[in-house]
């Protein structure tokens, strides 16, 4: 069996990819980088730290970044593929608990709005933006997940593997929503496992009316969808 493989998109993260590859070269991982062009040098400190890096010809979105990490995971046969954030929000210490959960259920999300989930340093704006895009979607959608905006995540590679990735349409976080969506459709079971969240120290947040903007739209087409039965 294969190693998990940990799928981390990157942009302007000089400041935090050291010391986040620092700690998971102690775990039975490996390690894949989706550099979107960073002007910044992140890619080098990446290849510094003997990780391998697919960079990229400029900002091409999360999702693209997700999509072409989840594929080589899949080309490689990866038994279980693991996203998670550059910038010191998502804890190695709760990657090491989330692992632990492996095989009781298709999809692992590290979730902020369960029992015991935390948050740190978030304003209340933030934390309210996060909470009503997942209350929302949970109306809309019926999907029964407290996080499903959540980028913490492991995935059996049997699961991924049925979910036609490439046609994944969304590139902000409603990435997350319709992974969570398509992962239901295709008969996964899903287990959200408590974690602690840590706004960024470092860098600039990608959160933007943009993003935002498409997750309505598109949690309120896919609703319109369901309710009509397709």
């Amino acid at each position: 069996m294969k190693k998990s493989l940990v799928v981390i998109p990157t942009y302007n993260e000089v400041e935090s990819i050291g010391s986040l590859l620092d700690e998971l070269a102690h775990l039975d991982v490996d390690v894949l980088v989706i550099d979107d062009g960073s002007p910044d040098g992140t890619a080098q400190i990446c290849r510094a730290h003997g990780v391998e890096v697919l960079e990229r010809n400029g900002k091409q979105g999360l999702g693209s970044a997700y999509r072409a990490g989840f594929q080589i995971a899949l080309d490689r046969g990866y038994e279980n593929i693991i996203e998670m954030d550059a910038d010191g929000s998502h804890q190695v210490s709760d990657l090491v608990k989330m692992m632990e959960w492996i095989g009781t259920a298709d999809l692992l999300i590290g979730s902020r709005w369960v029992t015991d989930g935390k948050i740190a340093n978030w304003s209340k704006f933030r934390e309210l933006l996060s909470k009503s895009a997942n209350r929302y979607a949970n109306i809309v959608l019926s999907l029964g997940v407290a996080d499903t905006t959540a980028g913490f995540r492991i995935y059996s590679g049997a699961l991924l593997a049925k979910m036609d990735i490439q046609t994944i349409a969304s590139e902000g976080y409603c990435f997350q929503i319709e992974m969570t969506r398509r992962a239901l459709a295709r008969g996964g079971t899903i287990a959200e496992i408590p974690i602690t969240f840590i706004e960024r120290e470092h860098g600039v947040s990608k959160m933007s009316f943009a993003i935002a903007f498409e997750a309505v739209v598109r949690i309120t087409a896919w609703g319109f969808l369901r309710i009509f039965g397709r």
